[in-house]
């Protein structure tokens, strides 16, 4: 049975296990990374809010799952460029290469993927997400649902322009003397809704697992 098949038929895998999984944003600098613990039968759509809530994200713009670097040039093959399928909510899905990302699990996509994927959010600022499969082993009554058990560094900002607008804001936020200072510290607690100082390393373990466990 082809990968794509296993989508069609159904899980393609057995018994539920707990997923250790490890997520990057690619070309972050300093790295902006997450680990979880996600069991394998969360479907793409629940897998999706766990993102959300870790990177600080507000679910504000499009977004999609893919097997492969977006963003990495196609090779054809036998003279035509092959489909490359993407996972959506339901209601986007409007290609032959569209899939509902709520009828997909990531067990399902780490497999068609290799043992790795990638989930984009926000087409305009295209922040990617590597997603990579550490370790696995069979879920039990106790085992979480999602669970965030490592990190660095927080999310960028929503609507920052990707990583050349932000790295241009947190250079203002950290330098008073900065023409732009004044306009970009401004601009940054209008979105976090508060004007304390803005840590850009700082990651609030046990709030993203508070999300978690309402969310999924």
């Amino acid at each position: 049975m082809g990968g794509m098949d296993k989508i069609k038929a159904g899980t393609g895998v057995g018994q539920d296990s707990v997923l250790e999984v490890r997520v990057e944003l690619v070309d972050s600098e300093p790295e902006i990374w997450r680990r979880f613990e996600l069991r394998g039968s969360l479907t793409l759509s629940q897998v999706h809010q766990v993102l959300q809530a870790a990177f600080g994200w507000e679910d504000a713009h499009l977004h999609r799952f893919v097997t492969s670097d977006p963003f990495a040039p196609l090779r054809p093959v036998d003279g035509e460029f092959p489909e490359v399928p993407q996972w959506l909510p339901g209601q986007e899905c409007e290609e032959p290469g569209d899939w509902p990302e709520e009828d997909c699990s990531l067990d399902q996509l780490l497999a068609l993927g290799s043992g790795g994927a990638f989930y984009e959010y926000d087409f305009g600022d295209s922040w990617i997400h590597r997603i990579g499969l550490v370790s696995r082993w069979p879920a039990d009554e106790g085992s979480p649902t999602a669970r965030l058990i490592d990190g660095a560094r927080r999310g960028p900002l929503e609507d920052s322009g990707g990583f050349p607008g932000y790295e241009e804001i947190m250079d203002a936020l950290a330098d008073p003397s900065h023409p732009d200072h004044a306009e970009h510290s401004a601009w940054v607690a209008d979105i976090t809704g508060s004007d304390a100082p803005f840590d850009p390393a700082f990651v609030d373990i046990p709030a993203v697992n508070r999300a978690l466990a309402e969310q999924v």
